[in-house]
């Protein structure tokens, strides 16, 4: 039988198609291998490990496909415990690169958890521990950020990493200094001696270049001799503003007279002590209980004051937030009524308790609570704590399950009952899992007690500062024990520093703190700082991020003026104020800035 050529190859290809159609999925059920949709739906019905390299192989497409956003979404939800080690490396370095260009720090620690089991190249290690660095220190996390960079630059001796460590140390208290000093190489060394000699320069821009310039023979090499940061070579501009003359605005009688006797006070004793170093400013204290502002400042004016402090009543820093700019620059020792400060060169400082019922929403909820009970005094301080707290608290996305305002002179079991909705003598805590107090030392000295009798004793309690007085009383403050709180460093030195004599202004410290009335101890550590930042207000104008460590905790100016604080933390053990850690880094998702808002009285 004659076949025809053409006809025998018809039949192969036939049987070629038809035998791979046996050993191929057909054309509806392959795979595109760049569509990272369907990777994604694959993954969903594989088993870990398969689902987990799946994913990691989805989020790479969607980035080389410039989708970055679904890219790091994708690779944030890998459980990269089940990758082998060069997918696990790749998928760190694919997350930290995502989150570095879209502005999730959190994303970039979480690739950082462990980076040398990782087994990455040297090059590929600096890359992760310098994006590690950069998104702890976003992250208010500038302690492990230091540790981290100065480990990048002892391996690369690279220039450019010297803003970002000297933004790093300037925001650390000197218990964390000193923890730095433990076995720190000559690199780390240099560092913390720039930052000492910066702080310990108490403003005076002539005298730190005088000294900067004997850093820089003795450290030659340092990366930061080669090149200073950037903050430092910026105050180059600022030589020869210093601050010489300070005008004060003060009552000396009136409802706040106390207040102000003894924010003067701390003024005039740091002030001596700084004359006896060679280093102060020409003080002008002036009365301004008649409340004429203009007459004020021309009085200020015709002293030849460079700078104002003050002044303390709250209606007349409202009248100064009321100007489009004031004729001295000014450091308001009140916050006024408006939302926001806009007067040019005016700055606001105090010892808000609304700042601090903020910062204890910010640490309660790293340290992984979510909903709480609110226990304030029914008044109006309460009513403004209590309102702060709950802002910020909802804004983290936490949950306030009950706010209960006492009566400051009543009974303590008749504020916890409703608050804890005690039944029978039992607390029905049901999902919460802290309480926020508001309280002064007698009334908060009962609460944990009260706890304890209605089956709640283990319910976390976090505070602001005003239930403790300020010193050394474990008889009293016993059954404060475990109770968390925060407070002006010189208030709780162990806690805040390590000691004493490692305090901020130690020479002024020890004079005022043997001489005063320790309710008014405060107010005393509050002149100090209003001293200091008076001196620094050229600086503050100049470089908005700059930061002061000071008696009343570490200080810097918001966007609006408006000086924030930042407190230490301490836990009761045995009636006494001790350091707490600090929440482990992932341990949490989440992290906010602090608000800018500032709205309570010195007083």
């Amino acid at each position: 039988m004659n076949i025809s050529i053409r006809g025998l190859m018809v039949a192969a290809l036939m049987a070629l198609l038809l035998a791979g159609c046996g050993l191929q999925p057909s054309i509806m059920e392959r795979r595109t291998p760049d569509d990272p949709q369907q990777l994604l739906q694959q993954a969903e019905q594989q088993a870990p490990a398969k689902a987990a390299l799946t994913r990691l192989e989805s989020a790479d497409i969607l980035a080389r496909q410039g989708n970055r956003t679904q890219a790091l979404d994708v690779a944030k939800e890998i459980d990269d415990r089940q990758l082998e080690a060069s997918e696990r490396l790749r998928w760190a370095l694919l997350l930290s690169e995502l989150g570095e260009a879209l502005d999730d720090p959190w994303a970039v620690i979480q690739a950082g958890q462990d980076i040398e089991a990782l087994e990455p190249t040297p090059d590929q290690s600096v890359t992760l521990r310098e994006r590690l660095g950069m998104a702890l220190l976003e992250v208010d996390e500038p302690l492990a950020a230091a540790e981290t960079l100065l480990d990048v630059q002892a391996d690369t001796d690279r220039e450019a990493l010297n803003d970002p460590i000297w933004n790093a140390l300037t925001q650390l208290e000197a218990r964390q200094l000193t923890s730095l000093e433990a076995g720190a190489d000559s690199l780390t060394q240099g560092w913390l001696s720039l930052v000492e000699l910066f702080r310990t320069s108490s403003g005076d821009i002539q005298r730190l270049f005088d000294r900067l310039d004997d850093w820089r023979d003795r450290q030659a090499s340092h990366p930061a001799a080669r090149r200073l940061p950037a903050e430092i070579l910026a105050l180059r501009e600022l030589r020869g503003r210093e601050v010489s003359h300070i005008a004060v605005f003060l009552p000396e009688s009136g409802p706040l007279s106390e207040v102000a006797a003894a924010i003067r006070d701390g003024m005039r004793t740091h002030h001596l002590n700084q004359a006896n170093q060679g280093n102060s400013a020409q003080l002008t204290f002036i009365d301004s209980s008649h409340g004429d502002l203009e007459a004020l400042y021309r009085e200020a004016e015709n002293l030849g004051a460079q700078v104002v402090v003050g002044p303390l009543e709250k209606q007349l820093v409202s009248e100064l937030e009321r100007r489009d700019e004031v004729p001295l620059p000014t450091l308001a020792l009140n916050y006024g009524t408006a939302e926001r400060n806009q007067t040019e060169n005016l700055f606001q400082y105090g010892l808000s308790a609304e700042d601090e019922a903020r910062q204890t929403a910010r640490r309660a909820w790293q340290d992984g609570h979510r909903r709480a009970v609110l226990l304030v005094p029914d008044n109006d301080w309460g009513g403004r704590v209590g309102e702060a707290f709950w802002e910020a608290w909802r804004d983290r996305g936490g949950e306030v399950t009950k706010a209960v305002r006492y009566d400051p002179q009543g009974s303590v079991a008749n504020a916890v009952k409703p608050a804890l909705n005690v039944s029978n003598e039992r607390a029905r805590l049901g999902n919460v899992d802290m309480l926020f107090l508001l309280a002064l030392p007698e009334f908060a000295r009962q609460v944990p007690p009260t706890l304890d009798y209605y089956y709640a004793g283990e319910l976390p309690i976090y505070a602001t500062s005003h239930l403790y007085e300020g010193r050394l009383q474990p008889r009293l403050d016993h059954d404060l024990d475990d109770v968390i709180f925060s407070d002006i460093p010189w208030q709780i030195p162990d806690a805040a520093v390590g000691g004493e004599e490692a305090l901020p202004f130690y020479a002024s410290y020890r004079e005022l703190r043997e001489e005063s009335d320790p309710a008014m101890f405060r107010l005393l550590a509050m002149g100090v700082d209003a001293y200091e930042l008076a001196r620094r207000l050229p600086q503050l104008q100049a470089l908005p991020n700059s930061e002061m460590f000071g008696a009343t905790g570490t200080l810097r100016p918001g966007d609006d003026g408006r000086i924030l604080r930042q407190l230490p933390w301490a836990r009761f053990v045995n009636g006494v104020p001790q350091p707490i850690l600090i929440p482990g880094l992932f341990d949490r998702s989440t992290d906010d800035a602090e608000s800018g808002q500032r709205d309570d009285d010195a007083s």
